[in-house]
């Protein structure tokens, strides 16, 4: 599986603001998360889960901004901007570095969150 093809697919769908999509399609059932804030996920499900609560919870995206992604080997590091509105009318902007660890059949196996700013 060609691990920066895969990379690249899901940055652009992640670009267009389908997150959740990106969960669904790109994560092994038994992926793992973590952030800088401390939250985790321990499987694809709780992914969805967060990702779907995160998504229902935005009023407006502001903008997404993909600014390249690198890959050596089975890792992958993406940089995004995030801008959103949020419906409780608070503002959500990060600037984010995006680690992944691939598998042998070009699925995400860990996916971890670094602030950029």
């Amino acid at each position: 599986m060609n691990i920066k093809d895969q990379a690249n697919q899901m940055d652009a769908i992640v670009a267009k603001g389908a997150i959740v999509d990106a969960v669904q399609q790109f994560f092994a059932n038994d992926a793992v998360t973590s952030d800088y804030s401390g939250v985790t996920t321990s499987n694809k499900r709780e992914m969805v889960e967060k990702m779907e609560g995160f998504a229902g919870a935005i009023a407006a995206v502001n903008g997404i901004s993909h600014h390249y992604t690198i890959v050596d080997g089975n890792v992958s590091a993406s940089e995004f901007t995030f801008d959103f509105t949020m419906k409780d009318g608070s503002k959500i902007y990060w600037h984010e570095i995006i680690r992944r660890l691939w598998n042998d059949k070009g699925e995400v196996i860990q996916e971890e969150y670094f602030n950029a700013n």
